[in-house]
């Protein structure tokens, strides 16, 4: 009678999903919960506000060419597939895990034609052939009594989350590229118009003092410098038209074609777009949340815990419960009485008294959780600098852009007063020169500084982790 009650203790701590260790919860102490991480950024930068960033950031631009472009890299894109694949992994990983929460069944049967050696069994004389069979069953099932097959799951679970930090991490990586391409495409078609007007401004004034030249105005020394300007801006045609197609062919790799399939429009660009508001910045605590590396690590350090759990129940016995049966003789006997068999009761096994190798394995798993949770840390620490760092170089790429355009200015009016002083015969070619120099030099690295700014913006999508969510 005292077995009812045994019995119901057993199977009550069975089914209680008893643990030797607290289910996780991110530390107290964790950088990501501080007040500094969570404070506003520092957004004093033109063209930027607090207002969270949204899903696909991209689409600020307001280019229907530009989202085709990153909506093809989001779907074909070999670095998206292979972190779908992992993810596939990861979950056919928990659903192994998750498996040995259940009773394990195990079922066979065999046939055959066979005679047994008389001497194996101390038997005088060959033994008969005969038919036998055999028709066997067995279920076994662990008591999860210290919690090393929840602790197994839940890291298998952590698994499949930091796959989809990971997956998401890829997503905006690859949309940030190809926006990236698609700016260094148009940017170098932009500067290379600028130059070619460049070029044409300077052929014509080749032309002319050619023909000054020629009617005794001025010297040959005034032909030979035109044309040599004329020169050196063509030698830097070159170096633009192969950014460009370096950046063509980048773009045909995020979207998974031949350079040779892109629209053509592509192809032509030759401005890039520019965004429709101001950038979007949102403070830290939004940043934290949404930055997948900064998930990625949190959950590979949910993974070490879970993985310390599950070597902390391998300091104690393992509890199983089986039963098997099942009919076993000659074939023309099946199903007699005599031919059943069966077996049931429990299993332990326990590493003891030795166990050196469980405890080195607790230690192993406690140093996995520390370095997880200094990786966290330092996640943080690492998304916070490159924001800060991308509003720094942003806003000052923005201070040299209006300088520049001063600068321009000036020296589109300096060019205009020389070249006016020299047809009145005031004035040498020389000036008239130098001054072209300064504005078309000034004009090349505005074009230049364009550019800059376009991969500045992409440099700050990409650090404020934004456009997986969708």
């Amino acid at each position: 009678m005292r077995r009812a009650p045994i019995i119901a203790i057993v199977l009550g701590i069975a089914t209680s999903g008893c643990t030797l260790t607290p289910d996780y919860t991110r530390p107290v102490n964790a950088l990501a919960n501080s007040s500094l991480a969570n404070g506003p950024l520092d957004s004093d930068v033109p063209h930027s506000s607090e207002e969270a960033i949204s899903g696909s950031w991209w689409r600020i631009y307001n280019d229907p060419l530009l989202n085709n472009l990153v909506d093809e890299s989001l779907r074909s894109n070999t670095d998206m597939r292979v972190a779908l694949a992992n993810l596939r992994g990861a979950s056919g990983g928990l659903d192994v895990a998750s498996d040995a929460q259940l009773p394990q069944v195990e079922v066979g049967a065999s046939t055959n034609y066979a005679r047994d050696s008389a001497e194996e069994v101390l038997r005088p004389g060959p033994l008969p052939n005969e038919r036998v069979y055999a028709v066997l069953g067995a279920v076994s099932y662990e008591v999860d009594l210290f919690g090393r097959v929840k602790r197994s799951i839940e890291s298998a679970d952590a698994t499949v989350e930091a796959a989809k930090a990971s997956l998401a991490a890829t997503h905006i990586a690859v949309a940030a590229e190809t926006v990236a391409a698609y700016l260094s495409v148009c940017s170098a078609g932009r500067e290379a118009t600028v130059t070619q007007r460049a070029i044409a401004i300077q052929v014509e004034e080749t032309q002319l003092t050619r023909k000054l030249f020629a009617g005794g105005r001025t010297g040959s020394l005034d032909v030979t410098r035109s044309f040599t300007q004329e020169q050196s801006l063509r030698a830097s045609l070159p170096p633009l038209e192969a950014a460009k197609r370096t950046s063509l062919n980048r773009l045909a790799v995020l979207t998974g074609q031949p350079v040779g399939n892109l629209p053509p429009a592509v192809v032509a660009c030759n401005d890039e777009p520019k965004l429709d508001r101001v950038i979007p910045v949102g403070d830290g605590q939004s940043l934290i949340k949404r930055r997948p590396d900064i998930a990625l690590a949190e959950h590979q350090l949910h993974r070490a815990t879970a993985q310390y759990g599950v070597a902390k129940a391998d300091l104690y016995p393992s509890i199983s419960f089986g039963a098997s049966g099942g009919s076993v003789g000659l074939l023309g006997h099946f199903n007699d009485d005599d031919t059943y068999k069966f077996s049931i009761g429990p299993l332990i096994s326990w590493h003891f008294p030795n166990r050196r190798r469980a405890l080195g394995q607790l230690t192993e798993a406690q140093a996995q959780i520390d370095a997880a949770f200094a990786r966290f840390d330092a996640q943080v620490l690492v998304a916070l600098d490159e924001v800060q760092s991308a509003l720094a170089v942003y806003g000052h790429d923005l201070d040299r852009m209006s300088d520049l355009q001063m600068a321009r200015s000036s020296a589109a009016k300096a060019s205009s007063d020389a070249r006016t002083l020299y047809a009145f015969g005031r004035g040498n070619y020389l000036s008239v020169l130098d001054a072209d120099r300064q504005l078309t030099s000034l004009e090349q690295l505005i074009a230049a500084q364009q550019t800059k700014i376009s991969g500045d913006q992409v440099q700050m999508f990409l650090a404020l982790g934004g456009g997986w969510q969708e």
